[in-house]
């Protein structure tokens, strides 16, 4: 029983199955045993050398059949702002290796949003997407209240976001970066980012809703922001305890009032 019910905390909380760009198929498998980590610590000699794309490259292409561990909170590079990716370095073979590995560790770990940082990598690209047969995790009445909806996989590199009304919501929030917790988090509902995609086209995206709320959340991995920085601070739970009612006081989940 508690392992069905850490199931359905994970798919409702980040939500994708537990049970990975698109060739790489589902896997329930979880291990580590063939990931490398690019923590703070490994990158900041990454970073010393970033005008040298030969050092560069080297390093980037151990993580090809090895995926680099989600960073977790406590890490520097998931707590401090990110740099911009220099237009002239989108295509190159090293930033197309990062944007692969965020995609195939967010599918995999699992997710619907990776940022750089997360990965150890101090740069301003995140991934995200949200499919039809992972909403059916949630209940009507949850999907319902996170105006929820599929959206296709997004790559954006150096993505600015303007919100684009007052309109507010309360989301169950939950991070590959603070594993195992969640707690409500007040989001825009209306939010316009633009940026540039993989290929260094120059890309706009009117978002609304889950869609809305998750730019929100990953955009806040690039300037060194976690949810739990915004979170309303008594709806902070473990996943054993999801299925708990708020305490008294808390904020409903959905549209603000």
């Amino acid at each position: 029983m508690e392992a069905a019910r850490r199931l359905v905390w994970r798919l409702r909380a980040f939500p994708m199955p537990v049970l990975s760009n698109g060739v790489v198929s589902l896997s329930s498998s979880s291990s580590c045993n063939n990931k490398i980590q690019l923590s703070s610590t490994k990158f900041s000699k990454f970073g010393s050398t970033l005008s040298s794309p030969s050092s560069e490259t080297a390093l980037l292409r151990k993580t090809v059949n090895k995926l680099p561990y989600i960073v977790k909170a406590g890490d520097p590079v998931i707590h401090e702002p990110a740099r911009e990716v220099d237009h002239s370095e989108i295509k190159s073979d090293k930033i197309q290796n990062i944007i692969d590995d965020m995609i195939l560790v967010m599918r995999k770990a699992p997710g619907v949003g990776v940022a750089a940082p997360q990965i150890g990598i101090p740069l301003r690209i995140i991934v995200l997407e949200d499919k039809e047969e992972f909403i059916c995790y949630n209940t009507e009445e949850e999907t319902k209240a996170q105006d929820r909806r599929p959206f296709d996989l997004l790559v954006i590199l150096n993505p600015k976001l303007k919100n684009k009304s007052n309109r507010t919501a309360f989301f169950f929030e939950g991070c590959l970066s603070v594993d195992r917790f969640q707690a409500l988090v007040e989001r825009y509902l209306d939010v316009e980012v633009t940026g540039f995609d993989r290929y260094g086209e120059p890309i706009k995206i009117n978002a609304s809703g889950w869609q809305a709320r998750i730019l929100q959340h990953e955009c806040d991995h690039l300037d060194g922001t976690l949810y739990v920085d915004k979170m309303v601070p008594r709806t902070f739970r473990s996943w054993k305890n999801v299925d708990l009612p708020l305490a008294r006081g808390c904020p409903k989940l959905g549209p603000r009032a």
